[in-house]
């Protein structure tokens, strides 16, 4: 009598049968495919691509705009919740700073159908 259980006796014969079949599978010779004609792509002339380029004069309007900023700050003192209640003109401030520091991106998206630059000054 065999030691081992019923199940894991049928494992050796199931793996070498198992590697019989992909041996036999590796070995067999390869039927040879019928050559595929390709068939030519019909020329089509190239499609223009669109040329965007957008020019911000961001820094400027910001200034501009910076009088209002400072005029809306008390109601930034009034719209946050208690909590999370800041100075608002340093708010302000902070806020004016980082669109000002956005002067002089350059912003390029290339794609097959069209060209987009987009600089803000």
């Amino acid at each position: 009598m065999n030691p081992a259980p019923r199940a894991i006796r049928h494992f050796g014969l199931a793996a070498i049968e198992g590697r019989a079949r992909r041996t036999a599978q590796a070995l067999a010779p390869e039927t040879p495919r019928p050559p595929t004609l390709a068939e030519p792509r019909p020329i089509r002339p190239p499609r223009r691509r669109t040329v965007v380029r957008l020019w911000l004069p961001a820094t400027l309007l910001f200034l501009l705009l910076a009088p209002f900023a400072f005029l809306l700050a008390p109601c930034i003192y009034f719209v946050t919740p208690r909590r999370m209640r800041t100075a608002p003109f340093a708010t302000v401030l902070g806020l004016g700073r980082v669109l000002l520091s956005l002067g002089g991106t350059v912003i390029d998206i290339d794609s097959p159908d069209a060209f987009v630059s987009l600089r803000i000054f």
